[in-house]
């Protein structure tokens, strides 16, 4: 389904009024589950509570992430097979059921299966996400498309916020709770996409491809300007996850108190929930490498104030807030542009970009744990030249969408992704004009429901 055009209006109120019902939907179950997502956070504690040594929940969280990296791919090609809507309620179903299952192996005597369990629920858990971004990208009007990515991502970020203040309370009564809990959020979630989300049917590669036609995931392969965005996303993940991995050390390491990092933690989620919309207002209208080059460059010059960290509480505050703003900068943008793809190959663009996303999150404590280590408060401006790298990276990396009336010169200059499909729909005898443009093909098959 081609994303929905409507009036000129462009502003924070207007996009929230022009939100189809079913983003709406789509967004309260991502809230829901996230408001459950207690795993990761707190497997470890959870499984020492449980007579576990640091070692084995260690390793626990370790197969947890990498099921979350791969989780992500198979959410994209689950996508691109099953529609959307089929993938989140897969997903979010067996999730529920391998939460419930762990604590029943949480005992030393059965390590084995539970790191088993433990991975797979890390697979299933994150491989909703290509689908909930493929279905918000086709589904939001598409002059508000990055505004759609900014409402989930302050969607994710509230639930992510409230989340370890609902577990606080649920330990009090049963460790146990957390994992039935998470469970019966992502249950909630799958109930909410089989009622009320519209079953969407994404665009299928040619069943039986020409000699040299790129199709899958070789169209990825070769699409070298997409590769330097998705470096940018990775170098970029590795800094954002240092204020959550070195920060604390760092504040510790000054003798502060445990509450200075509270305060950075709640001052980073307030800025975020209340002024990401209203920014991503003003710079959906310039141009995307510009806005991705920007926010990654603030982002990493942010993370480079930490280096003042030892001189108060007031730069460390500082520089979190300048941090924050290149997040939200460059956040939505740079979660929209994947879904700017053919629908043909859109759902593993999607899938590939929240792998590597994932994959910077996962290699990012131990790697700012490791500079620490040797460098100290050397990390900071080493984040900052990172910062400044994975900038370039986004502005080479990112190319804006040509509309239908592109001259022949510019469309030499299409990614590589859509020249290949344009070279597909021209053998088929099809209409290649919305693969010029990004734009999704999809059919709704049903309003909502099955």
């Amino acid at each position: 389904m081609n994303a929905i055009r409507t009036d000129s209006r462009t502003g924070v109120f207007a996009a929230l009024r022009q939100t189809p019902r079913p983003v709406v939907y789509l967004l309260i179950g991502v809230l829901v589950n996230q408001l459950g997502a207690f795993v990761q956070t707190f497997l470890v504690l959870y499984l020492t509570h449980r007579e576990f040594s640091v070692g084995q929940a260690g390793l626990a969280l370790t197969a947890y992430s990498a099921g979350a990296v791969f989780g992500t791919m198979l959410g994209g090609e689950l996508t691109h097979r099953l529609g959307p809507r089929s993938t989140i309620i897969a997903a979010m179903t067996g999730s529920a059921a391998l939460l419930t299952v762990i604590p029943l192996l949480a005992t030393p005597g059965r390590f084995a299966a539970l790191l088993v369990a433990v991975g797979a629920a890390g697979l299933v858990t994150q491989s909703y996400r290509p689908a909930a971004a493929l279905l918000l990208g086709d589904l939001m009007p598409e002059e508000h498309r990055v505004m759609g990515f900014s409402m989930m991502r302050i969607a994710l970020n509230a639930g992510a916020a409230l989340a370890p203040l609902i577990a606080a309370a649920v330990i009090l009564i049963d460790w146990n709770l957390l994992l039935w809990l998470d469970a019966a959020s992502a249950l909630t979630y799958a109930v909410l996409a089989l009622l009320l989300l519209p079953n969407v049917a994404t665009v299928q590669d040619a069943p039986e491809p020409t000699p040299g036609e790129r199709t899958g995931y070789g169209v990825i392969l070769r699409d070298r300007r997409y590769h330097l965005f998705l470096a940018s996303v990775l170098v970029g993940s590795i800094i954002y996850v240092q204020y959550t991995v070195a920060l604390p050390l760092n504040i510790t390491a000054d003798g502060h108190s445990t509450g200075l990092y509270s305060a950075v933690l709640v001052t980073a989620s307030v800025v975020l929930i209340l002024c990401e919309l209203k920014i991503t207002s003003y710079v959906k209208h310039l141009r995307p490498p510009l806005v991705g080059a920007v926010g990654t460059a603030i982002m990493g010059l942010g993370v480079a104030g930490y280096s003042f960290a030892g001189h108060g509480a007031a730069p460390i505050l500082l520089a979190t807030v300048v941090f924050v703003l290149g997040v939200m900068i460059n956040g939505p943008t740079m979660f929209a542009h994947p879904s700017t793809f053919p629908a043909p190959v859109k759902a593993r663009y999607i899938g590939t970009h929240q792998a590597t996303f994932g994959l910077g999150m996962a290699l990012g404590p131990t790697l700012g744990v490791l500079a620490w280590e040797r460098l100290g408060t050397g990390i900071w401006p080493l984040c900052g030249a990172l910062g400044l790298f994975a900038a370039w990276c986004a502005y080479a990396g990112i190319r804006e969408n040509h509309t239908a009336n592109t001259s022949d010169g510019e469309a030499s200059e299409k990614p590589d992704a859509t020249r290949d499909i344009e070279v597909s729909d021209a053998e088929s005898g099809t209409d290649a004009s919305d693969a010029a443009t990004g734009t999704a093909v999809s059919t709704v098959k049903s309003g909502t429901g099955a």
